[in-house]
């Protein structure tokens, strides 16, 4: 489980097969082998490490799904070490599991922060709501507003400094999580919708009483 605050950043520096290895922009640490990393928001685990650089293995599924897959030799990436029991949770529950992959509309300067719009797809749109959390290459953010089809995030300059949000430009995929309570809340009124009035006895079969 992570948070969605960014503790470092990265760089691609080969990918294939199934071997992903990063040089991190600081050195973890006491990193321990077998433990979880979110890249880009994608929970992976780590098989070696040594100074900044960081391997990991990474299924097909995960390279096909999310934008581990697509950017370069050199693209920057997010990292996340997992949370520890007592940690503080200053963004929101993120579970590094990636919904999908969404492209880049614009990035615009609004005041003294940056509007990232980024369009979605269809599936994902029970998932959002305004105000509501959302994840984006692994940062934990808030729907700012709200269409159809794209999602806009405002980026402050902590998020600006400290992640590789920055680099974005139109066009490129970004990883997608949307707020894993939302899912849960969407999941349970799919289930009635169509059943008549919420009852007491359908709470009860439904877990909540």
């Amino acid at each position: 489980m992570f948070t969605g605050l960014i503790d470092n950043t990265g760089r691609i520096l080969y990918r294939g097969g199934n071997r992903l290895e990063i040089e991190t922009a600081r050195v973890y640490p006491q990193p321990v082998r077998g433990e979880s990393i979110a890249v880009n928001g994608c929970c992976l685990t780590v098989e070696q490490f040594e100074g900044r650089r960081i391997v990991f293995h990474t299924l097909q599924e995960t390279l096909d799904r999310t934008n581990l897959g697509a950017l370069p030799p050199g693209g920057g990436v997010n990292l996340e070490r997992a949370l520890k029991w007592g940690d503080r949770l200053g963004g929101h529950l993120v579970t590094g599991h990636i919904d999908s992959t969404g492209r880049v509309v614009s990035c615009r300067r609004r005041a003294g922060d940056v509007a990232l719009t980024v369009a979605f797809p269809p599936e994902l749109r029970d998932f959002l709501a305004p105000k509501g959390s959302i994840a984006l290459d692994g940062v934990s953010l808030t729907v700012a507003e709200l269409t159809g089809d794209t999602v806009t995030v405002c980026l402050i300059p902590v998020t600006l400094d400290d992640t590789m949000l920055r680099e974005r430009v139109p066009g490129d995929p970004v990883n997608i999580e949307t707020d894993l309570i939302g899912k849960y809340v969407a999941g349970q009124l799919a289930r009635t919708r169509g059943n008549g009035s919420i009852t007491m006895e359908k709470l009860r079969e439904n877990g909540f009483l």
